[in-house]
């Protein structure tokens, strides 16, 4: 049973209400609690399950040296591992950390608000190295389109294990750096940073360690300063977006010493960019989860970033299935709802909104569903959605190849609480994406909440009209100057938009 559902069960005991005597929450000497400890046998052969000293202490019948999570009902060390919540989120009255009503009751958090245009302050578009090597869909460096992002965040480098050095994804991969910071030429002020890790460098295998063992050691950072800073010069990259999934996280092979040695990685790393001559920029992708953010201490972070980039999609997806809180039922990825949620969590922590993009999804999680004629959010899933002809990965769609799906005749529907598109087909597939309407929506939003900008997953996962669809609601126009770029650095990118000026022409 999960903490959410056992406190519930409390109010409904205190409330004087019957709960079938085979839930988790009861306990007996023979069967003890999955959550807590099992308190005295007060109902005949049964007990409750709880934490503090009404169910840890005095008469207690098993599990008796378990503490809370949280010191909600005032209990002491005694009895609860820490006084308050990570992310200075609530603690109930039983123990348990949370942000819904029943933790929090009537306390509101402080939410950032104003008008304006906060989202002309920058759009940042991820670049997949690797996206060539899909049969279709692909999109070159030379096809990158330029004039609506800010930066370019090229995905990714990584960090070898042993030596703490820059290691590229694959050979393939690390030939297009140059292509793509070579697009610099083409629109004035654009930037272009390397991001560094992803979700994969965290997988099982060799490199799962590395973020640990590399914050952890003065000698490795080291290390790494100097090869970073010798790749972003080489590369003519601007600045470094450091994408670790997930510091602390156990399932994702993080140990609890990454939380204190995160920060101090940061400032370290932030001053040696600072003394290298160049101004380079810093950045980190942050987790939209509770459960993964915590692992985070953002306010000690944040001094040493330029901004955070907030992953405000992949909220739902086939892992739903396995998780107790949430089961196999079709939950849009991008719901706006839950991403206020999210970005709450920021602002419990009194962190800068305009040092904050949200994160826009340039594709869909898909879901094969278990019944045909409940086809509707909430509705269950039987697996993930069939693959998609050039992304080839089941329970994933691109924006491109979403869009074919629509083209060819598919349900279209907009939930308007969760801010996005369902689309169904084939009479048991189901997507959600946004397109030029919910993206509109999740622009609104970010100049709602004062937020830097917006930042994309990703720019080679659309056929253009995502971006082209989003800068409908910028300020700034494409770039739409075109110039014969043959001759000059990276010339195999042809021609094409140029936004130049006169003292940039003469230095070329």
């Amino acid at each position: 049973m999960n903490f959410f559902t056992v406190q519930i069960l409390f109010l409904l005991s205190l409330l004087g209400l019957n709960v079938a005597q085979d839930e988790d929450y009861f306990c007996s000497k023979t069967k003890p609690c999955k959550v807590g400890c099992c308190g005295p046998l007060t109902l005949g052969d049964l007990g409750y399950c709880g934490y503090g000293p009404a169910y840890c202490g005095q008469g207690c019948t098993s599990s008796c040296g378990l503490k809370s999570e949280c010191d909600g009902g005032n209990w002491g060390a005694q009895w609860s591992n820490a006084s308050t919540c990570p992310l200075n989120v609530c603690c109930s009255r039983f123990g348990f950390c949370g942000t819904a009503q029943l933790f929090c009751g009537d306390k509101k958090v402080p939410t950032p608000e104003c008008g304006g245009k906060s989202s002309d302050a920058k759009t940042i578009g991820y670049y997949e190295g690797w996206n060539l090597d899909k049969p279709c869909g692909t999109i070159t460096p030379a096809d990158i389109p330029l004039g609506y992002c800010t930066h370019i965040n090229f995905a990714f480098a990584l960090i070898d294990p042993k030596t703490f050095r820059i290691a590229p994804m694959d050979p393939n991969t690390a030939s297009r750096y140059d292509a793509v910071t070579a697009l610099k030429v083409r629109q004035f002020g654009l930037q272009v940073w390397i991001a560094i890790g992803g979700w994969a460098m965290n997988d099982p295998g060799p490199m799962r360690k590395s973020f640990s063992d590399l914050t952890k050691s003065a000698a490795a950072q080291n290390e790494f300063f100097e090869s970073l800073i010798t790749f972003m010069i080489k590369h003519d990259f601007d600045g470094v977006d450091i994408d670790w999934e997930y510091p602390v996280a156990d399932d994702r092979g993080g140990v609890p010493e990454d939380f204190d040695n995160f920060p101090i990685f940061l400032e370290r790393l932030r001053n040696r960019l600072n003394s290298s001559g160049r101004r380079f920029g810093l950045s980190i992708t942050l987790p939209a989860s509770y459960w993964y953010l915590r692992g985070f201490d953002i306010i000690k972070i944040e001094p040493s970033v330029d901004w955070f980039n907030i992953m405000t999609y992949d909220i739902h997806g086939i892992w739903d299935s396995s998780i107790k809180d949430l089961g196999p039922y079709a939950r849009a990825h991008t719901n706006l709802t839950e991403i206020n949620a999210g970005l709450e969590l920021l602002w419990r922590n009194n962190i800068n909104p305009g040092r904050v993009n949200l994160g826009l999804g340039f594709y869909g999680r898909s879901f094969t569903m278990k019944d045909p004629s409940c086809m509707s959010p909430g509705c269950g899933f039987s697996g993930p959605g069939k693959a998609g002809r050039c992304t080839g990965t089941s329970g994933v769609l691109s924006g491109l190849e979403i869009r074919e799906i629509i083209a060819s005749g598919a349900t279209v529907k907009t939930d308007e609480a969760a801010a996005v598109k369902i689309v169904t087909w084939d009479t048991d597939q189901w997507v959600s994406w946004d397109d030029e309407e919910t993206l509109k929506k999740k622009v609104e939003y970010v100049n709602k909440r004062c937020l830097g900008g917006t930042m994309i997953w990703a720019i080679d996962l659309d056929d253009g009209s995502s971006i082209d669809a989003l800068g409908k609601g910028l300020g700034r126009p494409k770039a739409n100057v075109t110039a014969d770029l043959s001759g000059l650095p990276g010339s195999d990118l042809g021609t094409g938009p140029l936004n130049l000026t006169d003292q940039m022409l003469r230095e070329l």
